[in-house]
């Protein structure tokens, strides 16, 4: 299985933007799920793909329904929209109310999430936008079941401060008071937003720090601080979108993550599924987004001068 979560303590470091990019690029089919209780962002920022807007009641709003039935991962599927990259999400919440909702039924999406990379008609990896996760938020409920718990933040003394703590906390409740992740348990690692000419100077220190602070965590890569390529994924600003700091960082982040981790994710995707599979008439089977399932290095970044690419509005 591989769900990855990403969230934030304190502060706005960009989890949102951090996810599209790294979905953007993801190197196997993947669905974007936007989970903050607060709300989701993509509505309101991208465009579908048949670029008019996102429908903001198909995605987390409908599948509260169908979940309280109890929910197949392939299920998703029915509420996932193609954004005009191709890039598949699963739209947020409108506001922090609907979040009731949704009460009770985070650990039935986790699992959801966590299987739908095992699924014999429509597999893809899960990267869910968790948002702010200071306080008891609910979106916390979905990482026992995540292959890696990822915190994003910039690099400012009270940010890695508030990482460090997290991160230690967060070991420890998912690991049964263990900072050191067991078998099946979620990975905790820390993804920094930074300036490139100094990410990798300061991604050592914030690495010593955790290891020092023993926290049970590690940072997994950085990315680069890029306001233009920001504007670019969000479609508010024109350029080679496949080109910007961003994605080229991003790139590298998901690169670095498949080869620590890829192989057990296909390990377990491949023993739910030891042979080609067609789906039966009737089953629901959508098809891959062009240029999106599994390939390599890039998916949904198509580096149209125009920026419109995986999660772009217009």
């Amino acid at each position: 299985m591989a769900l990855i979560a990403l969230a934030a303590d304190k502060g706005s470091p960009g989890v949102t933007t951090a996810a599209v990019a790294l979905a953007a690029v993801w190197p196997r089919r993947v669905l974007l799920a936007e989970t903050d209780p607060a709300g989701g962002d993509l509505v309101y920022r991208s465009a579908a793909a048949h670029g008019g807007p996102l429908n903001p009641n198909t995605g987390m709003l409908s599948i509260a329904a169908t979940a309280r039935r109890g929910l197949v991962p392939d299920q998703l599927w029915h509420h996932v929209q193609p954004l005009s990259g191709g890039l598949e999400v699963l739209v947020g919440l409108g506001n922090s109310e609907q979040a009731a909702g949704l009460t009770g039924l985070w650990p039935t999406l986790g699992q959801a999430f966590a299987s739908l990379a095992d699924s014999p008609h429509a597999a893809a990896d899960v990267v869910a936008d968790c948002g702010r996760i200071s306080g008891d938020t609910p979106a916390v409920e979905l990482f026992p079941h995540a292959s890696l718990v990822l915190l994003v933040s910039r690099t400012e003394p009270e940010a890695l401060a508030r990482v460090r703590d997290r991160a230690a906390a967060l070991a420890g409740r998912l690991n049964g008071g263990s900072r050191v992740a067991g078998p099946g348990g979620p990975v905790v690692g820390v993804v920094l937003i930074a300036d490139t000419g100094s990410a990798a100077k300061l991604a050592s220190q914030v690495n010593g720090m955790l290891v020092h602070a023993r926290t049970g965590a590690r940072v997994v890569g950085t990315l680069a601080d890029d306001p233009a390529g920001a504007e670019q994924l969000a479609g508010r600003r024109r350029g080679r979108l496949d080109k910007s700091l961003l994605i080229r960082t991003a790139r590298k982040v998901t690169a670095d993550l498949y080869q620590q981790y890829g192989a057990a994710w296909t390990a377990s995707a491949h023993a739910a599924q030891p042979q080609p599979h067609q789906p039966q008439q009737g089953q629901y089977a959508p098809q891959s987004q062009p240029g999106q399932a599994g390939r390599p290095g890039g998916a949904a970044v198509q580096g149209r001068s125009d920026g419109r690419a995986a999660g772009a509005g217009r």
